[in-house]
């Protein structure tokens, strides 16, 4: 258990923009930051970080929280998992009894597939920096590749023992099951069931998820029998998912947000030489065809791929239809090809750091200006080879969403192929009708008719607003409810400064004025009863207890209430010369008014049922007693009415 006061010092020390910023790229709009999503796709950001109210909202996908409930929601950890990763990212100590093998054993099942990982970490750089066998073999392999020790220590690599069972009898011998052995992969059962390491005899380059956390291995043989394979990779487990990894990004994040700019590289080694040469901001894939969801993790830092080729012409080819997926993302893609049989790491043997920064500079390339002098040399003078790269060449183009960028490329490509551009727009026109269609099709297969299903659809990348409008259909009060608690939470702790009353806050004076009131949305009636109940205490609650609130739907609510996808830019009246109020300059009408909507939504409906019951009563006199409720419950509808019409409401 994290004891309280541990618990809360790590809440109040977490700033919502430094603990997103690990994962997303944000920009300054307004008071506000903004970014993509990390939790749907989207190419227009609509995801939100308020520094005051220190909480994220995205009004895309609607999740919103905390630094705790983001890092949660991001890395899948449970509440426990996010204070420590949030304890260990700011420095503070949590005082807690440590764990025995047999509490170790019992935790949860992903945790012990992590801690798992790092004690084979741990061993394998161990076995390397302090036993003969793991100094003979596997530091002096890395030193023969010209890796400097701080390089060696901070990316933990290590080196695995020429044993059967070194890793595994060690760790069982601490506390560690077999299933968990299995489950991470890092050892497996041979035909008569005995337990056997994966990783034996290899140099050990440890894999990390952008949090830090170990989550897999490569390892490479430094055999050279031919019926050795030269890497084994860790297999899919429930923390390692290689389609959505990328091998060094957890040290090359700030360096790519600084940078504004990843370089992509093939292996594990490449990596390392460039990140040496002091170009931090390189990723590998980790041994995968780049996937869309690797594409989709670079673009929350920045909006452009650099990648850097070997001369294996071969390799580039397969490669490049791969590549338009990183087109069809919305970002920016060069290429550095590397001459003579050279990769990154080569390179960097031979020549050094600096001549390889130097060399990137004079090499850049746009990705479809390569892609076209490519193909053309491929081609030669055959005509159909030509009309079929020509073909290639503006699929790649179709896949860019932003139309002035393809026209650049339509203008640069007709130069470099000799064919008239007018031929290139038509040919891509014809794709991207082709495409439209195809979607619509698929777009109506999937939903054929929505008439049966309520609410309202938005498109993906459109920011929801706070309430659906159609929710109003349902006869319900819930708009005006929600209203209420908004106002609450952002204005609850402010004085009343109005009619002459200046002893009380706006909290307990709503709550008063809604004493008559009966709420019915869920939520809503909660966050009343806990104001009601805290104010008989003598307290006044903060929206910041109701962000944090331990029942989830308490906390959401609260979110999505003080949260705005909509921010006035600063200058608006300097450049437009509009004045637009603030309902915070008029408290009064802001709050009685919403005060006012709720009772009217109420009486309205009262209304309207003793309506019904006059038209059902056949009773004379039960007929007049029922018209004079009536009158009575018009004549405070009218006040109402005559209130609402007097105020400027938002």
């Amino acid at each position: 258990m994290i004891p309280k006061e541990t618990k809360e010092r790590i809440i109040e020390t977490a700033r919502i923009e430094e603990v997103v910023a690990d994962f997303v790229n944000l920009k300054r709009r307004g008071t506000s930051l903004i970014g993509l999503c990390p939790f749907h796709n989207e190419k227009t950001p609509s995801f939100n970080v308020s520094v005051a109210k220190g909480i994220y909202k995205c009004f895309g996908c609607g999740k919103g929280g905390d630094s705790v409930q983001f890092v949660m929601d991001h890395e899948k950890y449970s509440y426990p998992e996010a204070l420590k990763y949030l304890a260990n990212k700011y420095n503070i100590t949590i005082e807690e009894e440590e764990l025995s093998p047999e509490q170790l054993i019992a935790d949860d099942r992903r945790e012990r597939l992590y801690t798992l990982s790092a004690r084979a970490g741990k061993f394998f750089q161990e076995t390397m920096w302090e036993t003969e066998e793991g100094k003979s073999i596997g530091l002096s392999y890395f030193k023969e590749r010209g890796f400097r020790d701080d390089i060696i220590r901070k990316f933990e690599l290590g080196y695995s023992p020429d044993d059967w069972d070194a890793l595994s009898g060690k760790v069982i011998a601490e506390g560690f099951k077999e299933d968990v052995l299995e489950a991470t992969g890092l050892a497996i059962r041979n035909d008569k069931g005995k337990l056997y390491d994966r990783f034996r005899g290899r140099v050990m380059f440890p894999i990390h998820n952008f949090t830090g956390r170990l989550i897999g291995f490569g390892g490479r043989t430094l055999k050279t029998e031919k019926s050795v394979p030269k890497y084994v990779n860790s297999p899919e487990s429930d923390i390692y998912h290689k389609s959505n990894v990328l091998y060094g990004l957890f040290f090359a994040r700030k360096a790519i947000r600084d940078e504004d700019n990843c370089f992509l590289v093939e292996g594990y080694a490449d990596v390392l030489s460039v990140h040496q040469a002091g170009v931090e901001n390189v990723v590998a894939s980790s041994g995968t065809s780049l996937t869309t969801e690797q594409i989709r993790l670079i673009g929350r830092f920045t909006r452009n791929i650099t990648i850097l080729y070997d001369g294996d012409a071969a390799g580039i080819k397969a490669s490049l239809r791969g590549l338009d997926m990183i087109l069809e993302e919305g970002l920016n893609v060069k290429v550095v090809l590397f001459a003579d049989g050279h990769d990154p790491d080569s390179y960097v043997k031979q020549y050094g750091g600096p001549a390889l920064k130097t060399y990137i500079e004079r090499n850049l390339q746009d990705f479809i200006l390569f892609k076209t002098t490519m193909l053309l040399k491929y081609a030669g003078n055959d005509p159909i080879k030509r009309a079929g790269v020509i073909r290639d060449i503006v699929e790649s183009i179709a896949k860019i969403p932003d139309g002035i960028k393809a026209s650049v490329f339509v203008r640069e490509c007709s130069s470099l192929m000799q064919i008239e551009e007018r031929v290139l727009i038509s040919e891509l026109n014809k794709i991207r009708l082709a495409k439209s269609k195809k979607t619509d099709q698929s777009s109506a297969r999937k939903n054929p008719d929505f008439s049966d299903y309520p609410g309202q659809l938005h498109p993906p990348d459109e920011p929801l607003p706070p309430f659906a409008p159609a929710e109003e259909k349902k006869d319900t009060d819930e708009f005006q409810e929600k209203e209420i608690i908004r106002l609450l939470l952002n204005y609850g702790h402010e004085l009343v400064h109005w009619d002459g009353i200046t002893d009380t806050y706006i909290a307990p004076y709503v709550i008063a004025n809604l004493g008559d009131v009966v709420f019915e949305h869920p939520e809503s009636i909660k966050v009343i009863e806990e104001y009601r109940q805290r104010l008989e205490k003598g307290e006044l609650p903060n929206e910041q207890d109701f962000i944090r609130h331990e029942d989830r739907n308490i906390s959401e609510l609260a979110i999505a209430l003080v949260s705005s996808p909509y921010t006035l830019s600063e200058n608006w009246y300097a450049k437009r010369k509009i004045y637009v109020r603030n309902e915070k300059e008029n408290l009064r009408a802001t709050i009685l008014g919403g005060i006012f909507h709720l009772k009217k939504r109420k009486v309205d409906r009262m209304l309207n049922i003793i309506r019904a019951e006059i038209q059902q009563e056949t009773d004379a006199d039960n007929q007049a007693i029922l018209m004079q409720r009536y009158l009575r419950v018009k004549e405070v509808e009218k006040g109402i009415s005559n209130f609402l019409g007097s105020v400027i409401i938002k």
